[in-house]
């Protein structure tokens, strides 16, 4: 038995989630193991880093995946490259030690999302961005990020009640403007359900100015959902890297 490590980038629009479902196929994770057990002739279990949620999008998720025997690297990835759909590609495929799995391995993960503070978004990256018409205050937005970072408890920005282990080290938040454009950058430790797009809506309302900055910390203290921002929608978040 070899463990192979995939490197996977995936335009989430059209499907529902990262992980298989019980009530649907569209889903990230299906799709991959249906695909690559086809190929091998029996059933595998492809393990990704994390969820994704619907409408999600990735540029670098990692999965895991145990085959019965040793293939050459490249041409496993050029035959899953033909058989999936054109939104669904394999970066790269790597033959990894044995016992590596992609979430239980995992260090470190990057999330970047858009927005797009124009009048009318923008044609070409209206897909991928958060179309959010109004002028933020970036110093703003920066001041915020700094009372995220570090070991905390973000019970605040998660939407699962029933989490238990809701304490996260975030070790750099970037809020960075491209014309009309901004990106924030999410390098952390790992993220709770819907954690970095509740991070994202808090932020957006500072750069709003519907809540100022100095009430991040009060926000964590709480450890109540209700007082954070708005759950920013899915397109505009991608997993842009995972760390081993």
């Amino acid at each position: 038995m070899r463990t192979y490590k995939m490197t996977i980038s995936y335009e989430g629009s059209r499907y529902q989630g990262w992980q298989r479902q019980a009530t649907t196929d569209n889903t990230i994770q299906h799709i991959l193991e249906w695909t690559l057990g086809r190929m091998v002739g029996y059933r595998v279990q492809v393990d990704g880093s994390g969820r994704t949620d619907s409408g999600v999008h990735a540029r670098g998720q990692v999965a895991s995946v145990t085959l019965s025997k040793l293939y050459d690297v490249e041409d496993l990835k050029d035959a899953l490259n033909r058989s999936l759909p054109e939104d669904i590609r394999i970066i790269r495929v790597e033959l990894a030690r044995n016992g590596f799995h992609a979430r239980k391995s995992a260090k470190g993960k990057k999330y970047e999302y858009y927005i797009d503070c124009r009048e009318k978004p923008d044609v070409f990256s209206r897909r991928y961005c958060y179309h959010y018409p109004e002028q933020l205050d970036i110093e703003a937005m920066r001041d915020a990020a700094e009372y995220l970072i570090g070991v905390k408890d973000f019970s605040s920005f998660t939407d699962n009640k029933d989490t238990k282990d809701t304490v996260r080290r975030i070790y750099s938040i970037k809020v960075v403007r491209a014309g009309e454009k901004i990106r924030i950058t999410y390098y952390g430790s790992g993220f709770l359900y819907h954690m970095v797009r509740i991070l994202t809506g808090t932020l957006i309302e500072v750069g709003d100015g519907k809540r100022d900055s100095e009430e991040i910390p009060e926000l964590i203290e709480a450890h109540d959902r209700s007082q954070a921002g708005f759950l920013a929608p899915a397109r505009g978040l991608f997993l842009r890297k995972v760390y081993y």
